[in-house]
């Protein structure tokens, strides 16, 4: 993915997480967890997209950077009672740990991981 305003190529290090995957990828990670509840017509997602995904690829085999679409995604968004996005929830070994609703700094991000 090229992010026209920072001018550079972003590495898809992101997971795109479904319904069928979710178990794996997020619940059952040994490494923690930011997911990203997300919707392409979402301005705030939009601006915090090159955030997540310099995180991923900065942190990759440390931490995961889940990607779920609340518009194909209705069972997730429902179960974790997503209302206002982005919300970003942080898991470490299947539980949450943290959480935030919002637009947030790169800084913030990686804080929520304390």
């Amino acid at each position: 993915m090229f992010d026209y305003q920072q001018r550079r190529f972003y590495r898809m290090a992101e997971v795109k997480v479904t319904k069928d995957n979710f178990q794996k990828e997020v619940l059952e990670s040994d490494i923690p967890v930011i997911v990203d509840f997300w919707a392409s017509w979402c301005g705030p997602c939009q601006m915090m997209a090159p955030i997540l995904a310099e995180i991923a690829e900065e942190n990759e085999g440390s931490i995961k950077v889940g990607k779920v679409n609340v518009d194909e995604e209705l069972a997730l968004s429902s179960q974790y009672g997503i209302v206002s996005i982005p919300s970003l929830y942080v898991f470490k070994n299947g539980k949450i740990t943290n959480q935030y609703i919002g637009y947030i700094t790169k800084d913030s991000v990686l804080a929520l991981l304390k």
